[in-house]
């Protein structure tokens, strides 16, 4: 704020003329500060500022006014009316008659209220740019005066406004970006602003639609995806792929393994049932009913299947007893070379059988007292797969020699030799036996 001193001098000129006895009505008296202009016939204003060597003592500018002049201080101005020039005036005061008829001005900075109340009001110089401020500056209007002062932003340094320089005062809690006047905050990326617009706070990228295909974890400035089971992440880091896992081991399944959109699962071929979610079980149509043997027909279950035999299997010389059990009667002369019975049994095995393996056991069912009983193959073992291993008089077992693979069926006559030296006696039977070998090792 400039101080805006006004020291008034009001200088009493002698203006009074001598006055020559033979010309009365010569001249006219002028108040203090004005004198005769003989021309005009009137009195004129003195500019003191002129006829008065060093009228104002410092730093203080000389300004003429009406009668007298104004000592101000340099960015003082004084508003004349629009009448008024400096140094010349047509003003006529009128003709002193003892009282002091001189104008009486506004104090600086201050202006005659314009609407004619004949007060002082106050002159805003900011507005009517009568003012000294710098452009980098900004004018405030005050009562009576003005005041230069620098904008939001800057401080002064000399005579000029400098911006302020924030960021050096580390306002931010990230990054600080200085403008003109101001400056900015700005968060790293996975932050944002906070209400005070200084400090930053982790955005939840989760919520706002992030590129995650499948699941997304908000972490403290950035976010994860992760893939649900089954898949596993690409390598952009956003899209899930499936997992084969079928290609990772193939011992996952017992039969068959089947991919599926991030899972698998087993299969088995036809005729078996998955048990539990890897091994496979034969289904056993005969127990479930799901065969189509007649009644004159024997459901036989076997591995992967099953196969429907007649329950009367005995051709001639024989005659059926039972079920599975055909004879040949000794007083038919067909039956001299033929076994006195045939047992029909059925058995499965599956492929790839460890070997070797013992599988079936023969056992006699009648014993004679100084009989001696030996175990063939008769028959259906022309590849010698099988072999027989004898155990005592009474029971062998047969042995599988070989692996075999499946499906395939094999008809075995195991005949049981049986011979009494002292009697002369001799005779056989035969056990029929089918063995299924299932298309699978399971």
């Amino acid at each position: 704020m400039l101080f805006l001193s006004c020291v008034l001098f009001f200088l009493l000129l002698g203006s009074s003329r001598e006055q020559e006895s033979e010309e009365p009505n010569s001249y006219t008296e002028c108040t203090d500060g004005y004198e005769w202009d003989r021309e005009r016939q009137h009195c004129r204003d003195i500019n003191e500022c002129q006829t008065i060597p060093d009228a104002c003592k410092g730093e203080l500018k000389c300004i003429n006014h009406y009668g007298g002049y104004l000592c101000l201080p340099p960015s003082a101005s004084v508003i004349s009316d629009s009448h008024t020039d400096h140094g010349t005036s047509d003003f006529q005061p009128p003709v002193d008659h003892g009282l002091d008829q001189r104008p009486n001005p506004c104090p600086s900075g201050y202006q005659l209220d314009p609407h004619g109340q004949g007060t002082c009001v106050d002159f805003d110089e900011c507005e009517n740019e009568r003012h000294d401020c710098l452009p980098s500056q900004e004018c405030v209007n005050m009562l009576g005066s003005y005041h230069c002062k620098c904008p939001d932003g800057y401080r002064k340094i000399g005579n000029e406004c400098v911006d302020i320089d924030e960021c050096r005062y580390r306002y931010c809690q990230h990054r600080c970006v200085n403008y003109p006047g101001s400056f900015a905050c700005q968060c790293e990326p996975g932050f944002q602003l906070a209400a005070n617009n200084r400090s930053c706070v982790d955005v939840n990228e989760c919520n706002m639609g992030t590129p995650c295909q499948q699941r997304c974890y908000n972490t403290y400035g950035t976010f994860l995806c992760r893939c649900n089971q089954g898949y596993e992440l690409s390598h952009d880091g956003y899209t899930c792929t499936d997992i084969d896992e079928c290609s990772y081991s193939s011992y996952l399944c017992q039969y068959q393994c089947v991919n599926e959109p991030g899972r698998f699962s087993c299969s088995c071929p036809e005729g078996y049932q998955l048990l539990g979610t890897r091994l496979c079980q034969d289904i056993n149509e005969c127990e479930l009913g799901t065969h189509s043997c007649s009644e004159q027909q024997t459901c036989v279950n076997f591995h992967g299947g099953h196969q429907c035999v007649e329950k009367n299997r005995c051709q001639e010389p024989f005659i059926q007893v039972s079920e599975n059990r055909c004879i040949c009667p000794g007083t038919n002369p067909l039956c001299h070379d033929e076994p006195g019975s045939v047992v029909y049994r059925y058995m499965s095995i599956t492929s790839d059988r460890s070997v070797p393996s013992e599988i079936f056991q023969i056992q006699a069912t009648s014993v004679y007292p100084g009989a001696y009983n030996t175990f063939q193959i008769r028959s259906g073992n022309e590849e010698g797969e099988f072999f027989i291993r004898q155990i005592n008089n009474l029971t062998a077992m047969l042995v599988l020699a070989r692996p075999v693979i499946g499906p395939k069926e094999y008809v075995l006559d195991l005949e049981m030799l049986t011979s009494n030296s002292l009697l002369s006696y001799r005779s056989s039977s035969v056990l029929r036996l089918t063995v299924f070998v299932g298309a699978h090792s399971f």
